[in-house]
């Protein structure tokens, strides 16, 4: 098979339904029968919902599942530079050759019947999953939770639930509550459940869910907690406390995903070679990563560039956060954004810590906001802004008036995905 095999099947499926996002499980039930039940078969399942960390968690997590021993399975989404990021199979991206095969054996078993892109490809990781075998199966929500497609397994050994905020309202609710029940729809009965730092009216919703179902909840500010002191990360349970690195993973809000992680290697009765990898081990590409390679850091060479895949109010409190924690240097975001997203809410913790914005647009994407609308956002949001037809572009002007400016490129994984496909 060619390098692009894959990329011609996964262009069939997305004809395969008019909707990008059809919130449903019909259609997967559906094709998982068809395909002999694979979610049937896979390794002890950890399932993964939030609104935001969730990634990070889960980069955490196989870091100190792996570091015990474990061979792990994980899905996630979207991807960034290619599609084979979706799917690691006990440790390993996906070949070519063999997403290939998987793509074409469920595309085959779907025939011309309507699914979406995420549910189709779904169906075919859980495919892979259930064929390699694997000691834990990390399952990353793509949307929401209830009606996610990843929400198939009946009885996963684990349940996770990161910080829940305001996002994807068209599909999820316009109510703090309403999502929380979306991703309270992942809990299952009997299942224990690890709960991330949530506002309290998202907390009650889960541990109302939690409560009807039987499941016993693993909860943060109750049953566990996680902080920074001295330089180190301090996790403390119930049954002690742990006195670590702080997570490799750079931000303050990484501290309370770093916990997550943590309880949930607690519950699995992991060790403290499993503690130490996931603060020291852990990937996660653009969640304010570093760029010190490619042709952008050709551009400025003298200039501290980073990169994040953050768009929603809470991803730009985060970043305002962080780049609060770094040393003083003029600081010039570069955006794209998608038009689906709260510019605003997004913008506005920024507006106090840079200099100013060049806003641009997504290339290859239908629904990016032109860079125009993102100036005037940035604009009423209490920020300098100007506009450019590239991140290239933007980032030449910058560095032309300040050469050792610190650069942020934000505002959408698309984005970033690009970023990372012309700079890996």
């Amino acid at each position: 098979m060619t390098a692009q095999t894959s990329d011609v099947i996964l262009e069939r499926m997305m004809a395969l339904h008019p909707k990008v996002i059809d919130l449903t499980l019909d259609r997967v039930w559906r094709l998982l029968a068809a395909l002999d039940h694979p979610e049937q078969a896979l390794p002890p399942v950890i399932h993964i919902a939030g609104t935001n960390g969730k990634g990070s968690t889960l980069a955490m997590l196989r870091a100190g599942l792996e570091a015990a021993g474990n061979r792990v399975h994980a899905y996630t989404s979207p991807h960034l530079a290619r599609f084979h990021e979706r799917i690691r199979l006990a440790g390993n991206l996906i070949s070519e050759d063999a997403l290939s095969a998987v793509l074409d054996e469920c595309h085959a078993a779907n025939g011309d019947q309507p699914i979406t892109y995420f549910e189709i490809t779904t169906c075919a990781a859980l495919v892979a999953f259930a064929r390699t075998a694997a000691d834990f199966t990390l399952l990353e929500v793509g949307l929401g939770g209830r009606l996610d497609a990843t929400n198939v397994v009946k009885h996963p050994a684990l349940c996770v639930i990161t910080p829940v905020s305001i996002d994807h309202e068209s599909f999820l609710g316009d109510t703090l509550e309403k999502i929380a029940a979306e991703k309270a729809g992942i809990i299952k009965r009997g299942v224990p459940c690890v709960v991330g730092p949530q506002p309290d009216a998202a907390l009650a919703v889960i541990e109302d869910t939690a409560a009807r179902l039987g499941a016993p909840l693993i909860t943060h500010g109750q049953h566990w907690h996680a902080w920074e002191e001295r330089g180190r990360m301090v996790y403390q349970d119930e049954t002690g406390l742990l006195d670590l690195p702080l997570p490799n993973l750079p931000g303050a809000h990484q501290i309370q995903n770093a916990g997550a992680a943590l309880a949930a290697l607690r519950h699995l009765q992991k060790g403290i070679d499993a503690y130490d990898a996931a603060m020291t081990r852990a990937q996660w590409p653009a969640r304010m990563q570093r760029l010190h390679h490619g042709p952008l850091a050709q551009i400025a060479p003298q200039a501290e560039l980073w990169l994040d895949g953050g768009h929603n109010p809470a991803a730009g409190q985060a970043l305002a956060a962080h780049l609060a924690s770094l040393q003083r240097r003029p600081t010039h975001l570069i955006c794209g954004m998608l038009n689906t997203k709260d510019i605003g809410g997004y913008l506005r913790p920024l507006a106090a810590k840079t200099e100013n914005l060049t806003a641009v647009p997504i290339p290859g994407e239908a629904n990016t906001l032109p860079a125009s609308e993102t100036a005037t956002a940035a604009q009423a949001a209490g920020m300098t802004a100007d506009t450019a037809d590239s991140v290239e572009d933007a980032l030449a002007e910058i560095i032309a008036h300040t050469p050792h400016a610190r650069v942020l490129i934000c505002g959408s994984l698309y984005l970033a995905g690009r970023v990372l496909r012309e700079n890996g």
